[in-house]
C-alpha cells in the first residue's frame, strides 16, 4: 500500500536526522559565539585585529562552503591533520557561519548610536561591561531577522555534507529514490526541511515580539 511505503520511507529518512540535527545545533553552538568574537575583533582600536578578522571573513564568505568542507576533510591530510567526516564537517560549517554572523554582529553593534558610549563612559562603566549590558542587549533587537535568514538557510544547507559520504535527510531521500525509482522520499524530505524551517520562523517571530515589547 502507498501509505505503508510512504511511512516505510519516512522511518528510513529519519536515519538522517541525527546527521542533520547534529550538525545544526553544533554549527550554532560554534559560529554564534565565534562569530560575535569576531565582530568585536573587527571593530576594535588594533589594525592588526581588524586586518586578521576582515581577511578571515573575505576569504570564509568568498568561498563555496562545499570546498571548504573539502578542504577540511581532504586537504588537512596534506598537513598531517586527518578529521573524520563528522567533525570536518561541523568545523567547516561553524567556521563559515561564524563569518556570516559576524558581520550581522558588526553592522548591529555599529548601528547602536555613539552617545550610548560616551554616557556608558560618563557612568565609569568599562568597555566589556558597556558592551554587556548596554550595547549588545540592544543589538540582538535589531539582529534578529538577519540571523533568523542566517539559520534558515543552515537547515538547507547541511544537506551539503552529502559531498563526504555523510547521511544526512536528503542523501537518506536520495538512497531510497535510486532503490524504488520513486520521488516520493524526496516529497517527504521537502516536508521535513519545509517543517523546520516553518519552525524557526515561528519561533524568530517570537523572539522579535519579546524584544520590541521589553526594548521599545
Amino acid at each position: 500500500m502507498e501509505l505503508d511505503y510512504i511511512f516505510n520511507s519516512t522511518i528510513a529518512i529519519m536515519k538522517g536526522f541525527k546527521v542533520t540535527y547534529g550538525l545544526f545545533f553544533s554549527t550554532l553552538l560554534i559560529s554564534l559565539p565565534l562569530g560575535l568574537l569576531i565582530a568585536l575583533a573587527r571593530i576594535s582600536k588594533s589594525r592588526l585585529l581588524q586586518s586578521v578578522t576582515g581577511t578571515y571573513i573575505w576569504l570564509l564568505r568568498g568561498t563555496p562552503l562545499l570546498l571548504q568542507v573539502f578542504f577540511i576533510y581532504f586537504g588537512l591530510s596534506a598537513f598531517g591533520i586527518r578529521l573524520e567526516n563528522m567533525p570536518a564537517a561541523i568545523v567547516a560549517f561553524g567556521l563559515n557561519y561564524a563569518a556570516y554572523f559576524a558581520e550581522i554582529f558588526r553592522a548591529g553593534i555599529q548601528s547602536i548610536d555613539r552617545g550610548q558610549y560616551e554616557s556608558a563612559d560618563v557612568l565609569g562603566l568599562s568597555y566589556s561591561q558597556t558592551m554587556k549590558r548596554i550595547i549588545i542587549p540592544q543589538m540582538i533587537k535589531r539582529i534578529l531577522p538577519p540571523v533568523s535568514n542566517e539559520v534558515i538557510t543552515l537547515v538547507k544547507d547541511t544537506a551539503l555534507v552529502f559531498g563526504i559520504g555523510l547521511t544526512d535527510v536528503l542523501r537518506s531521500a536520495q538512497i531510497i529514490v535510486t532503490r524504488d525509482f520513486r520521488i516520493t522520499a524526496f516529497l517527504i524530505a521537502a516536508v521535513f526541511y519545509l517543517l523546520n524551517t516553518l519552525i524557526l520562523t515561528l519561533v524568530f517571530k517570537k523572539l522579535e515580539q519579546r524584544y520590541a515589547y521589553y526594548h521599545g
